[in-house]
């Protein structure tokens, strides 16, 4: 079964919509530039009103350590998502488990961050799209993924509900990973859209052989 982490998440009823659809996560985004920064007392909203069994992931980019202790203070994250340059020592400092985001180019060595993130519980491989660590909407080759990562596969990087369907075929990745392609705007969240993506991941699940 492929897990769904519905990410970029701003509004109440977005995360609330995420989970009545059967998302496993949702991604709450601590990074200002990005038009899908939360605040510290938003977040905890929002990561309170979450129902059981759907993971609050908080994503970070080159963040300050004392910034992330101070939002685990104030936030229930059950995971943390680092999308910067981040050390696998860094990562691994705050006592919560962890994915690192890879952005995938030709000449990424893929299995060498493997081996440097071996504490990561995945990687979540994105586009490279330069200046922009996320949330680009673009897809990249993912024939540049090996087949046998030693590490749980988040794809990410363009997928909507158009094209999911081959990702899982191609890719038979562990989760795929969407912000930009349920969106009726950036940061703000479509509830039908949300439905016909976690549907179609679904869908393909029951006809894969796992």
């Amino acid at each position: 079964m492929t897990r769904i982490k519905i990410c970029g998440i701003t509004r109440v009823e977005d995360a609330l919509a995420a989970a009545r659809s059967g998302a496993d996560a949702i991604g709450l985004v601590f990074y200002e530039p990005s038009p899908r920064h939360v605040s510290v007392a938003h977040a905890a909203h929002l990561a309170g009103i979450l129902p059981p069994f759907v993971t609050a992931v908080g994503l970070f980019v080159n963040a300050e350590a004392d910034f992330i202790r101070k939002i685990l203070d104030c936030v229930p994250l059950d995971m943390l998502q680092f999308h910067g340059d981040e050390s696998p020592e860094y990562c691994a400092q705050f006592s919560k488990p962890y994915i690192k985001a890879i952005r995938v180019k030709a000449g990424v060595d893929l299995l060498q961050c493997a081996s440097d993130f071996r504490s990561a519980k995945g990687l979540l491989l994105d586009a490279h799209v330069n200046g922009m660590p996320g949330g680009t909407g673009a897809t990249f080759d993912w024939a540049l993924i090996p087949k046998q990562l030693p590490l749980p596969v988040i794809l990410s990087g363009g997928l909507v509900a158009e094209n999911v369907a081959a990702a899982i075929k191609q890719v038979q990745p562990y989760a795929v990973d969407v912000s930009s392609g349920v969106e009726a705007s950036k940061g703000i969240k479509d509830a039908a859209k949300i439905a016909a993506f976690i549907n179609e991941v679904n869908n393909i699940d029951l006809h894969l052989p796992r």
